[in-house]
């Protein structure tokens, strides 16, 4: 066995603690590590090795965290340099240049583990990046990873937005600001098939825009044309702009942010459309609102934010769930569809179904259509699923009808 001169440490397994990583699972939970020799401090690369003292590869290491260690490679060999990081993400944007063609000019450029680079999250929209870092791996390599970034062709400018709460589980403090170049404008646009979306990278969600709802927003388009269309969680109205653009015959936006809805009214201005009745309301109580006045939609859109944020807020999760499409199917008109969403990667796909398929029984036994699953929604190719990594399938969406 022979140790990569770049370590600082060597983590060692609990004996057959071993066999998720022999499949090339990237995650050492606390649990499963006998312990670690050497001096390794928070980001360090750490070799881990089987309680034989077998190497399994190279990880990141972060001891405040439950994943004590995230693997960069599986090849003690193949020592984690500034170059080993670039080039991942080099090859990780190259990955995505089929996306950013034409009237579409936004998309995910790295992915976390699903990109070999783990804890960093870069999207672009336009000359601008966008990027996350949450872990300790990533954040000791924050200089590398702004220069790689920088470098892409076609970039000006490298913004961090590493203020997600997932930061506070490796012990880190935020960080927003400028990274490299100057400072993006004060209204960024997002293009995609020839529409154009306002992104607020400074306070935003995620990075300002959801661009994992890109094949959403593509079966919004398929389904508006003349139907009239609820938007719930509408946040700043990408569906309702698709929808009016589509054809529909009349839309309403409920979302809990004004500020979102305000940007929503600018989205529908940037695309020359009238979006319609924009409502500022808790979810929740629009809806039995709507239930109660007895109205009915013919598309009704459900993108809930997350609800789990771990398996032990997945049973409160799955209620909110069951309530929210009992109360959208109430409202469906007959032949109406939902499309429904879980972003709570804890929340399984099957889970997902079993929640929405006890919502419509319970719909049907106070006197509502029964209703049948028509097609599956997903994240879209850039927020790739590796194999051995099936964590990063967070996104799954139901299009559902009723008879």
């Amino acid at each position: 066995m022979s140790t990569s001169a770049l370590t600082t440490g060597t983590l060692w397994l609990l004996p057959n603690r071993e066999r998720s990583l022999v499949r090339r699972h990237p995650w050492v939970f606390s649990g499963a590590i006998d312990r670690v020799t050497g001096a390794p401090v928070p980001g360090d690369t750490v070799l881990v090795c089987t309680a034989q003292g077998t190497a399994l590869g190279l990880a990141a290491y972060s001891p405040a965290s439950q994943i004590r260690a995230r693997m960069w490679n599986f090849d003690a060999e193949q020592h984690v340099t500034a170059a080993f990081v670039a080039s991942r993400i080099v090859a990780a944007a190259r990955r995505r240049e089929h996306l950013l063609a034409g009237d579409t000019d936004s998309a995910r450029l790295v992915f976390s583990e699903a990109d070999g680079v783990p804890g960093l999250i870069a999207d672009r929209y336009g000359d601008t990046v966008v990027c996350q870092l949450t872990t300790a791996g990533a954040e000791a390599w924050r200089d590398v990873i702004a220069d790689a970034l920088g470098a892409l062709p076609g970039i000006a400018r490298v913004y961090e937005r590493s203020d997600a709460e997932v930061r506070e589980r490796e012990a880190l403090a935020p960080n927003v600001g400028v990274l490299r170049g100057d400072a993006p404008a004060p209204e960024l646009l997002a293009h995609e098939r020839g529409l154009q979306f306002a992104v607020d990278v400074a306070s935003g969600h995620k990075t300002g825009f959801y661009l994992d709802q890109r094949d959403g927003r593509a079966a919004v388009a398929q389904w508006a044309a003349r139907r009239n269309v609820l938007n719930v969680f509408s946040y700043t109205g990408a569906f309702s702009v698709i929808a009016a653009k589509s054809g529909a015959t009349s839309i309403m936006s409920i979302d809990s942010s004004g500020p979102a809805l305000a940007t929503a009214n600018r989205n529908a201005q940037l695309n020359s459309v009238d979006i319609g009745e924009v409502l500022e309301a808790d979810a929740f109580t629009a809806l039995r609102g709507l239930r109660d006045r007895a109205r009915q939609f013919d598309l009704i859109l459900l993108d809930p934010p997350k609800l789990a944020n771990n398996a032990k807020q997945v049973e409160k999760a799955t209620r909110a769930y069951k309530d929210l499409n009992l109360l959208a199917i109430k409202l469906l008109a007959p032949g109406g569809v939902l499309m429904t969403w879980s972003c709570s990667g804890a929340v399984t796909p099957d889970l997902f179904q079993k929640v929405v398929a006890g919502a419509a029984l319970d719909a049907a036994k106070f006197g509502s259509s029964t209703a049948r699953i028509i097609g599956r929604l997903s994240q879209p190719s850039d927020h790739p699923v590796p194999l051995a990594f099936p964590e990063a399938e967070y996104l799954k969406g139901l299009i559902i009808q009723s008879d």
